[in-house]
């Protein structure tokens, strides 16, 4: 008999040969053998230390989950279940809790259950989690027989019927937590749209069903051709291979592919960069490869098996046209060559599906046999009148448009119809702020601008949906958001190469001639309005009439709002916020005001916001001069820079303390609801801005916007807009007496201002950095006023370093606008000061700036 070896021999046995295996399997793109090496590794492991035990033989150890697969990757956790025949005695538990703990103390990271058959039923019969883990058990050691009986009765418990509609459910809930999105640029490789669990799932079902536990066997049933076996089974490879050295890279259980490991992976993998892609673009563009064959062929295996589960005996066929029919709720083509004889079909399917309010998915034959025919789609196909008018027609139809162009583009049938957006398919985007490949994000975008004109959604954004459905000829949106990033990946600036795209696209198809010019005009300034609303002053009329100028009329200033909403609510989850929303629907107002009016002088604008400031003054009961003293103090660009809410705010706190000695900060929640509005008031001073701003970094404040005034006699009158840090919004009203007690105090005591500690950098700046850019220019409009843009890296401290810079160089600003997006801060000061006209001070200026923000 061999003799057993220790804990301490078995840790350091099985942590070498786990190290033998990772040189074996050395080369990334040969791993997937790793997994049932691994496998096989702590399967003895696991056999001897329970030997060691000397646990009854009709105790089980059974493997289960992905461990119960036979497969096992570098970090993953190993799920295990001790079956035992009765109830455990506490002598036993405490048997089992030693070997549990040894199990640890050699390394492996084990979820464990001790049940009896009795127990596994009725867990299983109550989570669904816990009867697909039992689907997958492999027995260990101990008795086989017992182990035979155990996994027979578990599948006769199941009820397929209840399974597969229960696993389905599953995994639309998964796929909605990543919003529904294959392309993802730092993707879960396991549970994504396109990942590995989809295979998972063809394997459960197939289980339940008797089939077998793998997608293969299923193929080898005739569920598959062979071509598509051997598609899957390449993007199969490559998807384990990458999660195999995910976990090798990060040293851990990690199934997201982020920035941190792309390069590494990449260099792992042999790609180098090129002139066209990074290296780890190019792994990424493997990967993508993968999830979209994933995609496209597990949903045929789904179908054919719910027609093994799901009897189509007596299911009504209902004719549609010679081409399709409906089978139940099933849309199919009458016969297998339909699209090879007549390829206009590949379009009118979709268009079909999306009329035929009955129809709830596609045929798996059909979705084949389009597969298959896609090539079909060629020059003559493009130029053939009868597919345009299928094509434009999608987009008029009044459901259906986001699923369906989803699906092209999931067959590859909208790459092929429209070459150029084929090219933008799995192109990454490094801005910091796209979390989305371009076509991923473009068709957020189309979802999003859709969402608007569907009537369950109009909760959401109201005002937004109200606007469209006064909108004619909506589908003139949904191409304009199709074809919004088209340009990208051409050098260049992809707005005005997009706009010619679009314009082609327009010209050879049947649109109405006045948005043949709208739609290439929308794609070529789909980023101005949000230029215009996160960079310059909204509130000021000479702002809104240019924006208005450029608009020309209320139908291009409602598509280009409805557009840019869209645009930014489909980049990324943390770029659209309240604040965003405001400032743009209020450019949007102040700019149908003016094309409504067609010219509205300033002392206009002026008389109005003061009326309405008044009048809001009345309703705190505020006598009708009480006002007067404090607006003598103020200039005519005041009251240009500030609604009418808040010249009431400021007039309220501070018309009886015009003269104070002593600082005044007065905090309100802000309108959107996201931060806080608050108010500085104190005799003017160089570094006032710059120790505003320390004060809220070192709080944990971000810093959104800020109006900086100075009156006629000398005082700071400034407005900032902060973020409230998730974990204190319910706790808003100590924040605001937190803000306004201790901001006074600190401008009080003008204590010296100290430097900003060293910023942490995001892991996306890490891998990502920005290069930063300082320019300094006229202000447009001529006066005493300069305009200073950055761009940088985002990080703590940021703002405060710029406006000490300024302050050393006595630079007064007038007014900020901060714009963060993602990890990117773009943000825009209008300043004066005695150096700026001097062409050498400047230069100077710039670059002490930009030395202060390289990273």
């Amino acid at each position: 008999m061999t003799a057993l070896r220790s804990v301490i021999a078995l840790r350091e046995h099985h942590a070498a040969q786990k190290a033998e295996l990772h040189r074996k399997f050395s080369n990334p793109a040969k791993a997937a053998p790793l997994l049932q090496a691994l496998a096989h590794l702590t399967d003895r492991t696991l056999i001897e230390l329970w030997d060691r035990h000397g646990f009854e033989s009709d105790m089980l150890l059974v493997a289960v989950g992905g461990y119960g697969r036979g497969e096992l990757y570098p970090y993953s956790d190993i799920d295990l279940l001790m079956l035992l025949p009765d109830q455990p005695s506490p002598a036993l538990l405490e048997k089992l809790e030693i070997f549990i703990g040894e199990l640890w103390d050699i390394g492996l990271e084990v979820g464990h259950s001790v049940r009896t058959l009795p127990d596994c039923l009725a867990e299983a019969e109550k989570d669904i989690t816990v009867q697909t883990a039992l689907l997958e058990s492999r027995c260990l050691t101990g008795d086989r027989q017992r182990f035979t009986e155990f996994r027979d009765t578990v599948h006769r418990h199941i009820d397929p019927k209840e399974f597969f509609d229960a696993k389905l459910l599953e995994q639309q809930a998964r796929y909605a937590r990543f919003q529904n999105a294959t392309y993802k640029l730092e993707p879960n490789v396991k549970e994504a749209p396109g990942g590995l669990r989809d295979l998972h799932l063809i394997g459960w079902i197939g289980s339940a069903l008797g089939l077998g536990n793998n997608w293969r066997k299923l193929a080898a049933l005739g569920m598959l051709t062979h071509e598509e076996s051997q598609k899957l089974r390449r993007a199969e490879r490559v998807l384990r291979c990458i999660r195999i050295q995910l976990h090798w890279t990060a040293k851990r259980h990690e199934d997201r592919i982020l920035f941190d490991y792309q390069n590494p992976m990449a260099a792992d993998f042999g790609y180098v960069d090129n002139q066209k892609q990074r290296a780890s673009e190019q792994l990424m563009a493997q990967y993508y490869l993968a999830a979209r064959i994933v995609s496209q062929l597990t949903p045929l295996l789904v179908r054919a098996l719910r027609t093994q589960i799901f009897s189509q005996i007596g299911v009504e066929v209902t004719p549609l046209n010679e081409r399709f029919q409906l089978r139940g709720p099933v849309l199919e083509i009458t016969r297998p060559d339909v699209f090879q004889q007549d390829p206009s079909a590949i379009l009118e399917l979709f268009l079909v599906f999306e009329q035929e309010n009955y129809a709830a998915d596609i045929a798996p034959e059909t979705l084949r046999a389009l597969w298959h025919a896609r090539s079909r789609i060629d020059d003559e196909f493009r130029a053939n009148p009868r597919n345009k008018e299928l094509f434009i027609d999608l987009f008029r139809q009044p459901a259906g448009l986001t699923r369906i162009m989803r699906r092209m583009n999931q067959y590859g049938v909208l790459g092929r119809y429209i070459p150029e957006f084929g090219k933008i398919v799995g192109r990454m985007q490094h801005d910091l702020f796209h979390v989305y490949t371009v076509d991923e994000h473009t068709l957020m975008v189309l979802r999003n601008v859709r969402r608007f004109a569907v009537a369950a959604f109009t909760h959401e954004y109201p005002f937004c949906s109200r606007l469209i459905a006064e909108f004619d000829r909506p589908e003139t949106l949904y191409i304009a958001a199709l074809f919004h990033d088209i340009g990208k990946g051409r050098g260049g600036d992809h707005s005005e190469l997009g706009e010619k795209i679009a314009a082609d696209f327009c010209n050879e198809h049947p649109i109405d001639p006045e948005d043949r010019k709208l739609i290439p005009w929308l794609v070529k300034h789909h980023l101005v309005m949000s230029s215009f609303a996160q960079k310059r002053d909204v509130y000021d009329p000479e702002v809104v009439e240019e924006f208005a100028n450029l608009v020309g009329d209320q139908r291009h200033l409602v598509a280009l709002y409805l557009l840019t909403v869209a645009d930014i609510r489909g980049t990324s989850p943390k770029v659209w916020n309240a604040w965003k929303a405001k400032l743009l629907e209020d450019l949007y107002k102040a700019t149908q005001r003016f094309l409504s009016a067609r010219s509205m002088p300033v002392q206009s604008w002026l008389e109005d916001r003061q009326a309405e400031a008044l009048r809001l003054l009345r309703l705190y009961g505020l006598r009708d001069d009480a006002h007067q003293t404090f607006w003598d103090q103020l200039d005519t660009i005041y009251f240009l820079r500030h609604d009418a809410r808040e010249i009431a705010w400021h007039t309220r706190q501070l018309f009886s303390r015009i003269d104070t000695d002593v600082p005044v900060v007065r905090a309100k929640l802000s309108e959107s609801g996201e931060g806080l509005q608050v108010l500085v008031y104190t005799k003017d001073a160089a570094d006032l801005f710059a120790r505003i701003c320390a004060f809220f970094e070192k709080a944990g404040y971000s810093i959104f916007d800020a109006h900086i005034h100075t009156t006629r006699h000398g005082y700071a009158l400034d407005s900032f807009y902060v973020y409230i840090p998730d974990h204190q919004k319910d706790g808003y009203r100590d924040l605001i007496g937190y803000v306004e007690y201790e901001l006074a105090n600190q401008i009080a005591r003008q204590a010296p201002l100290t430097p900003p500690g060293k910023a942490r950098l995001s892991r996306q700046l890490k891998h990502f950095p920005i290069q930063p850019r300082v320019e300094i220019s006229a202000d447009e409009r001529g006066g005493k006023y300069q305009v200073l843009s950055i761009t940088a890296g985002d990080r703590t401290g940021l703002l405060s370093t710029i406006a000490g810079i300024l302050a050393a160089n006595r630079i007064e600003i007038q007014s900020a606008k901060i714009m963060t997006l993602g990890e990117r801060a773009e943000d825009n000061f209008l300043i004066s000061g005695q150096i700026l006209g001097d062409e050498r001070s400047v230069r100077h200026l710039e670059g002490d700036l930009l030395a202060a923000l390289q990273l």
